[in-house]
């Protein structure tokens, strides 16, 4: 009998154990300096090995990045984002375009994922969130697993990604676990999530894991976020498993989950932004949050006492998001609104203030059950 999570859970209690005044933060980022002058890039993610370390691909780094034409009202993103293909030489960038074809995609627009290179070097898997449904009028909030494969070639610095195989929706919400209303309030940060697929393979059972960002089905409250977790089988199918955290009550989004193993123990991080905790209760400020755990399947324990491991600055509250922690502690995330210490007054303020680029990358310490900024 394959074993399955006992659900932890991230409390009100533990967020109480946050002092606003003295809570750890990132260092302010200065006005950044665009990868691609045309479009908006967030989201993103590099292409790694199966242990999670990111693959050496000509010299460099491929990078997987959510992209955007610049629109007036950087929010209206989400509704036509696209996956870009980057390729990173020590501090250079180079756009390689769409990821996937025109008309590919089974939604709408796609969002965030893993991309894994296999052992041999000569195909990449794509784990990612289809949202919406292809041709739709009006735009929805549905969101679905698929994943995709392509063959990778390299000579010299061209780098070619072909033919991706047909996507595969290879997770479905259960009902039981999580959700499968996404619309929740319609408005941002009232959504619900099945989406965020990201790999993890994990050496003490040497089997294959996704975890995502879900919703608890049939909750009470409208905060009910959680971490789901789904495990690849002998034969090859997905099973959805119970989450591994819950914040029902305390929270909506538990955004873009990953795990990571250091020193014999498991690291499990996640995005969370002040606007989505409970109305009622206690908040956070915009930021890196994560568990540890002696097995994947836990108990989970808030880092820090409290899960916090660090928040944007007061004074910049909204300036980087999407962080994403490595092997190495590198601590990769975009720059969002940079210089910008109220909520924008409209459209235009935000505009004037959205980055749009990968954001300055940080590195973490880690001793145990405590995470700090290097």
């Amino acid at each position: 009998m394959s074993e399955m999570p006992a659900t932890s859970h991230w409390t009100a209690e533990d967020v109480e154990r946050i002092d606003c005044s003295t809570a750890p933060c990132a260092p302010v980022i200065p006005a950044q300096r665009r990868v691609i002058e045309a479009l908006d890039l967030w989201d993103y993610w590099p292409v790694q090995n199966v242990d999670g370390h990111p693959a050496d691909i000509a010299g460099g780094t491929l990078f997987i990045a959510l992209s955007a034409p610049i629109l007036p009202d950087p929010d209206a993103r989400h509704a036509v984002a696209r996956m870009r293909l980057l390729h990173r030489v020590d501090s250079e960038w180079r756009d390689l375009g769409p990821v996937l074809p025109d008309g590919f995609s089974p939604g709408s627009r796609e969002w965030s994922g893993s991309a894994i290179l296999s052992p041999e070097g000569g195909t990449i898997t794509l784990y990612y969130t289809v949202a919406g449904v292809r041709g739709e009028v009006e735009t929805s909030f549905a969101q679905r697993l698929f994943y995709s494969c392509a063959a990778l070639a390299v000579q010299g610095d061209t780098i070619t990604l072909s033919p991706w195989s047909e996507p595969v929706e290879f997770l479905t919400p259960d009902d039981v676990h999580y959700s499968r209303d996404m619309a929740g309030g319609g408005a941002v940060g009232t959504i619900k999530a099945f989406r965020d697929p990201a790999f993890f393979h994990d050496p003490a059972d040497n089997q294959d894991y996704i975890l995502f960002a879900g919703s608890i089905a049939r909750s009470r409250s409208a905060w009910n976020g959680a971490v789901g977790i789904a495990r690849r089988g002998v034969d090859q199918e997905w099973q959805i498993l119970p989450p591994l955290v819950e914040a029902d009550g305390l929270n909506n989004e538990l955004e873009r989950p990953h795990v990571i193993m250091r020193d014999g123990r498991y690291y499990l991080f996640w995005s969370t932004q002040t606007k989505v905790f409970a109305a009622d209760g206690p908040a956070g400020p915009t930021g890196l949050y994560g568990m540890v755990a002696g097995r994947l399947f836990g108990p989970w324990r808030p880092l820090n006492g409290s899960g916090l491991v660090f928040g944007n600055p007061p004074s910049a509250p909204f300036q980087a998001y999407s962080w994403l922690v490595l092997p190495d502690l590198c601590v990769q995330s975009f720059a969002d609104l940079v210089g910008l210490a109220e909520p924008p007054r409209d459209v235009v303020q935000a505009r004037a203030h959205f980055g749009g680029t990968p954001a300055p990358e940080l590195r973490l310490i880690i001793d145990g059950h405590k995470a700090w900024l290097a």
